[in-house]
Order: C-alpha cells, then sequence, then structure tokens
C-alpha cells in the first residue's frame, strides 16, 4: 500500500511537472507561429580552430512551417539548430516528452529550463534543452544534440522583433570534429591537421547578427524551388 501510494504521488509530481514544461513551451510555439514568413539579412563571423574564415553577408527567407532559403555571394556557416530545426520540433507537440527543471539567470534575464526528449528514433534530434524567459515566450539558450552535429549550444539576443520571438543575434558553440562543415571548409581543417598537427580544443563560434527583418510579407513557394 505504501509502495503504491509513493508511486501515485511520484505520478502527479511527474505529471505536474511535465504540463508545466508543456504549457511554457505552448506559449513559446504560439508566439512563433504567428510568423508565416520572414526575410532578414545575416552577417555571419565564424571563429573555426585552425582556419581563416573571412565574415559573410547572407539573406535568409523563412515560410512555414520549414521552408528555408539561404542567399549568399560566399561560405556561410549557419547551423539551423538555432533557425527551423528546433522551431519544427517543436511545433509536433506528440513528437516529444518534455519536464520542466531549474530556473537560472541567463544575461540578467531569469529563465526555465526545459527539457526535450524524443518519442521516436526518427527523430534528428536526440536531446534539447532549452532555457526559456517565461515573461516574454522567447528561448534564450539552447543545447541541441543531434545525430549528425552532434551538440550545438546557442545563445539568443533579442529586438524589436521579439514579439514574434524572432532573435537578433545568435551566438552558436560548436564541435569542429562533429559539426557538418561546409566541404571546402572541412577540406582546409583537415589539410591544416594532416600538416601542422595542431592541437586545438576544437570549439568553434560563430556569431549572427540579424538585421532588417521583413515579417509576413507573403513570399511565395517558388521563392524556396531550387533552381536547376
Amino acid at each position: 500500500m505504501k509502495t503504491l501510494l509513493t508511486f501515485l504521488i511520484f505520478a502527479v509530481q511527474f505529471g505536474a511537472i511535465a504540463q508545466e514544461a508543456n504549457d511554457i513551451l505552448n506559449k513559446v510555439v504560439t508566439k512563433l507561429n504567428t510568423v508565416k514568413d520572414y526575410t532578414v539579412t545575416a552577417n555571419v563571423k565564424a571563429n573555426i580552430p585552425m582556419i581563416k574564415i573571412l565574415p559573410s553577408k547572407a539573406t535568409i527567407y523563412f515560410k512555414q512551417k520549414d521552408k528555408f532559403k539561404i542567399v549568399s555571394k560566399g561560405i556561410v556557416i549557419l547551423p539551423k539548430q538555432g533557425f527551423t530545426e528546433i522551431n519544427t520540433f517543436l511545433a509536433n507537440k506528440k513528437s516529444y516528452l518534455a519536464v520542466a527543471g531549474d530556473t537560472t539567470k541567463i544575461g540578467g534575464v531569469m529563465t526555465k529550463l526545459i527539457t526535450v526528449i524524443p518519442n521516436g528514433e526518427s527523430s534528428e534530434i536526440v536531446l534539447a534543452k532549452l532555457w526559456i524567459d517565461i515573461k516574454r515566450s522567447v528561448i534564450m539558450k539552447s543545447q541541441i544534440t543531434t545525430k549528425t552535429n552532434g551538440s550545438v549550444t546557442t545563445t539568443y539576443s533579442y529586438g524589436d522583433k521579439v514579439n514574434f520571438g524572432l532573435p537578433s543575434q545568435l551566438v552558436f558553440e560548436i564541435d569542429v570534429k562533429a559539426f557538418k562543415l561546409p566541404k571546402s571548409v572541412a577540406a582546409d581543417i583537415n589539410k591544416t591537421t594532416t600538416e601542422k598537427k595542431i592541437k586545438t580544443n576544437n570549439k568553434g563560434i560563430i556569431t549572427i547578427s540579424l538585421t532588417d527583418y521583413k515579417v509576413n510579407t507573403g513570399l511565395s513557394d517558388a521563392l524556396f524551388t531550387k533552381k536547376k
């Protein structure tokens, strides 16, 4: 009887924690869903060990629910974890289990940790930890572990588009060994490693500043069609 009572108490407590997490995530997703499409200018700076990558500029196009396009004249290293991947994943509420954790201050903002675990093995995301500003319903920090890119930690800053949940800056920390870099960049890293045998911590930083948002302008699906 005592064991059953303990189990019931645990089940109720876990249910409450899960419900809290779902309520928080629902508000984040609801805010993101107000964005039907957007165009934004991205200025990208990459600090990757053993290789010099010049700052680049790109135009990013997005349309619900997962159309995404980058236009740039140079090489752009742009992790999707901070853009469409996590947003699309969170929108499918049946695909994961969410649990609320501790509160933590990030950049002076009080956040709630939400741990998200996929239900099925088909998901590219293995585990997601999200630190969410409950007052504004935006993600302040994320740590996303995927099957193909390892773990990517992202910190978010917001400007005048916070009401849409759109960040003004993203700072990614990547594991260079696990992350899929453009072929030319990866080739240079492998060459440098072979020739110089440089020892490094294998952590790279990618900073993306986002300006000149144009939100809900009615982008055409044809814009996202690949040209032959």
